[in-house]
């Protein structure tokens, strides 16, 4: 296929094929970067190597960026590797938001593996939204690394988005090192299928006065499928806060296990954890099934609402 051919497919799957002229967007395919267009305030610089590609990503300081910046990661055949090696830094007081479209419509045997470190300076702020598009059968080992790092009065959330198609294999790592007044929210919701395996690993550690983190994983599973979530908040300083949400719901023969972790060593630091693993709420279910809707129908919209 050719470089234009693979750069249509890959926005149309993702749904990107028209964005404005104010609107910044990287379009990268397996290992190759195929297009960049930017606005003023935002450097990217992306080298290709023979494993995978290097981007550094920066906002310039005080620089609010208007427009959700767009990223289109891909690979369009059935087999194939993408390796990324990203670097993002935000400067003092600059605000930004990231939408990742993240698509392997084909995948047999594909790999996707990230190693990322987001850097947020004072008084900064990112929006970091990733959505996965897979095709129905899964075939996509999703490897994501990323390490965060969050100065004082910096705000930082994250969310992960898995709902249509299988997953496939996903294991995430996210780890967050929060300083005075910074704020971290990371958000991951996944429907799996098949023999879908999931491990979600999140962390957030609050060393800072007033510091903030907040894990919330939402994650449906049903035939054969299979998670993990551990997730963990350590708070060493005075007036740090936080909390560990986790909700699963379970059907067929699926199994899930939630493993929420709290740690606090200062006694002006607070942390509280929620779990909950399960069927769909009967009382749910009851409700809407008296409302004429059939059981299908009633599962799928309690699912829907668990993964808003």
């Amino acid at each position: 296929m050719d470089k234009d051919k693979i750069l249509s497919e890959l926005l149309n799957y993702s749904g990107l094929h028209k964005m404005a002229p104010d609107i910044a967007h990287i379009e990268i395919h397996g290992n190759q970067v195929l297009g960049t267009h930017l606005v003023e305030g935002l450097s990217v610089e992306s080298e290709s190597f023979e494993d995978g590609v290097n981007i550094k990503i920066r906002v310039k300081k005080g620089i609010e960026i208007k427009n959700p910046v767009r990223f289109c990661f891909g690979l369009i055949p059935e087999n194939g590797i993408q390796k990324l090696n990203i670097n993002t830094v935000i400067e003092e007081n600059a605000k930004a938001s990231f939408i990742a479209s993240c698509t392997f419509p084909n995948a047999k045997n594909i790999q996707h593996l990230m190693d990322s470190e987001i850097i947020l300076e004072k008084g900064s702020s990112l929006k970091y939204f990733e959505r996965h598009i897979h095709g129905e059968k899964g075939g996509v080992t999703i490897v994501p690394v990323t390490k965060v790092f969050i100065k004082e009065n910096a705000r930082y959330s994250t969310e992960f988005e898995l709902i249509k198609g299988a997953a496939g294999e996903i294991k995430i790592d996210y780890s967050a090192e929060v300083e005075k007044d910074g704020v971290v929210d990371m958000n991951t919701r996944i429907f799996g299928r098949l023999k879908d395996k999931i491990h979600i690993k999140e962390s957030a550690h609050l060393t800072g006065e007033n510091s903030t983190g907040v894990l919330t994983s939402h994650i449906a599973l049903k035939d054969e499928a299979d998670a993990i979530v551990e997730n963990e908040i350590i708070a060493d300083a005075p007036f740090a806060r936080g909390h560990v949400d986790c909700k699963e719901i379970v059907q067929g023969r699926a199994k899930a296990r939630a493993i929420p972790v709290v740690q606090v060593n200062n006694s002006k630091a607070h942390v509280t954890h929620e779990a909950a693993i399960g069927s769909v709420d009967s009382k749910q279910l009851e409700t809407l099934l008296s409302r004429g809707l059939a059981e299908d129908e009633a599962v799928e919209m309690i699912i829907n609402g668990l993964l808003k």
